[in-house]
């Protein structure tokens, strides 16, 4: 239904995604099944995307992992890569991200067959928080032919909206905790809370969201300003 020509979708959870768009089913397989369809239609529709690997894709997740340990180990000799480190710091917290795009996935088309598959992206991520080191690899699939410099910022942008937008659907408006699983009530009740969400956003005040959000249930004069902004 919706209309996505150029655009790039990215999704991380595809397990949790699979079952956004349709009633997920217990097995891995099913969950894999749904993920093809999902790319397939993104590719259809003239779009692109850009979808996480998780343990739920089965060989596929553990396919593309060994082979990035055995190139990487061999400096990448034998295929074409393309990278780019950026080094951030805020709050005490320095954080280093290597993104390296893997161009060359014949090999894995050969044997997934993945629709529009045309680059492997692997973001390491390195925080230093004091005298404390955290390290994370996160493993992409993309029907984009593009270099690191430039799916690195799409990689990051995905992040932003689930820190700035996922994060307080959850925390503020207890997303993950909603029991609504009937017909088309998920999607009605979704986009309540982010009209909802919206509203108490752009209110103005200092106050946190999760206190205007309060106030609007105790003060029905701010709850009018609310929606009549």
């Amino acid at each position: 239904m919706l209309a996505i020509e150029g655009a790039i979708v990215t999704i991380d959870a595809m397990g949790e995604t699979g079952q956004r768009f349709r009633q997920a089913k217990p097995d891995g397989m099913a969950r894999r099944g749904c993920q093809r369809e999902i790319a397939q239609k993104v590719v259809e529709k003239k779009a692109d995307y850009v979808l996480a690997l998780k343990g739920n894709q089965g060989s596929l997740r553990e396919d593309v992992e060994l082979f990035v340990a055995e190139q990487k180990a061999a400096g990448f000799k034998d295929t074409k890569i393309s990278t780019e480190q950026t080094v951030d710091g805020d709050h005490g917290r320095i954080e280093t991200r290597t993104t390296t795009v893997i161009h060359d996935v014949t090999w894995l088309q050969e044997r997934h067959n993945w629709p529009g598959l045309r680059s492997v992206v692997v973001v390491e991520s390195e925080r230093e928080i004091g005298d404390k080191v955290e390290r994370e690899t996160r493993f992409y699939i993309t029907s984009l032919v593009l270099l690191a410099t430039m799916l690195a910022p799409i990689i990051r942008s995905h992040w932003a909206i689930e820190n700035s937008l996922h994060w307080v659907m959850d925390m503020i408006f207890h997303d993950d905790e909603c029991r609504v699983r009937t017909d088309h009530a998920p999607a009605n009740f979704c986009t309540i809370k982010h009209m909802a969400h919206n509203m108490v956003r752009l209110a103005p005040g200092k106050a946190s969201l999760r206190l205007k959000r309060k106030t609007a249930g105790w003060d029905d004069e701010f709850l009018a300003s609310l929606i009549t902004g």
